[in-house]
């Protein structure tokens, strides 16, 4: 009866351990021998940040390949919704990632990965003495910004607009990159982008305004129904999110999500 006894409990321990070895669900996070190439989607204030997590990630996941395309987030939305092949879409705000949930191009809810600021960007000295958006609209003073379609252009009109003040660019760009080549070209004295993207940029310095905090922008980001490798996109989403990825982006100087 004893010999019995060990042998069923014994069997009943085998069954619990592989009960809980066969437990783990589809939303947990991938494990390192996900491979395969993922291809991503995200705004262009994201390349440098992206860059970095992209060769992290597959340092991390042996046999795996990370492809980006940044730009302006209209227009990957606009890609994504007419068909374009990708596994993961971060944008930077959520009514450009509406573009694409509205249309049904999203796996479940997307999360906002990080949140940034804008800030006037000049060249290292600030020659032409900005001090804020109202320096902006002196006469002579040329001005980059970025089109209202996009972001970063949604966010500066809604902080001038905050700051009562009446700014006619010089030049309206699809994306932060764009307006920041125009400001390192010498063709304008100023560009109001993102925080991030001025300590991204060597020779430029950034000035700070307060209406840039009614202006912050969420940075959804989401796994796509169409995805070739739907593994693969929630592995790279669960790495940018993970404290290691927030390090990264905060270090760039994103803002952590509300409640990261």
């Amino acid at each position: 009866m004893t010999v019995r006894w060990i042998r069923a409990a014994l069997a009943a321990a085998l069954v619990g351990a592989l009960g809980l070895t066969g437990c783990g669900g589809a939303d947990e996070p991938a494990g390192p021998d996900v491979a395969g190439p993922v291809t991503v989607f995200a705004a262009a204030s994201l390349t440098e940040s992206f860059t970095r997590l992209g060769k992290e990630y597959e340092a991390a996941h042996p046999g795996s390949s990370v492809t980006f395309n940044f730009g302006g987030s209209s227009g990957l939305a606009t890609q994504i919704t007419q068909g374009a092949p990708a596994d993961v879409f971060a944008a930077a705000s959520p009514a450009t990632m509406k573009t694409v949930t509205d249309a049904g191009d999203a796996t479940g809810e997307p999360a906002v990965l990080v949140r940034n600021q804008l800030v006037v960007a000049v060249p290292r000295g600030n020659p032409a003495r900005v001090g804020g958006l109202a320096d902006l609209a002196r006469p002579g003073v040329k001005v980059a910004l970025c089109a209202e379609q996009v972001p970063c252009g949604a966010a500066a009109r809604t902080a001038v607009d905050a700051a009562g003040v009446r700014l006619t660019p010089a030049t309206l760009e699809q994306d932060v990159k764009g307006a920041l080549a125009k400001l390192r070209l010498g063709e304008v004295d100023a560009a109001l982008v993102y925080r991030t993207d001025v300590r991204a940029a060597p020779g430029l310095d950034a000035v700070e305004f307060p209406e840039s905090a009614r202006a912050v922008n969420d940075y959804p980001i989401v796994v796509l129904r169409a995805a070739g490798n739907p593994a693969g996109a929630r592995a790279f989403v669960d790495f940018v999110r993970s404290d290691a990825g927030l390090a990264v982006l905060t270090a760039a100087g994103f803002q952590a999500p509300p409640g990261g």
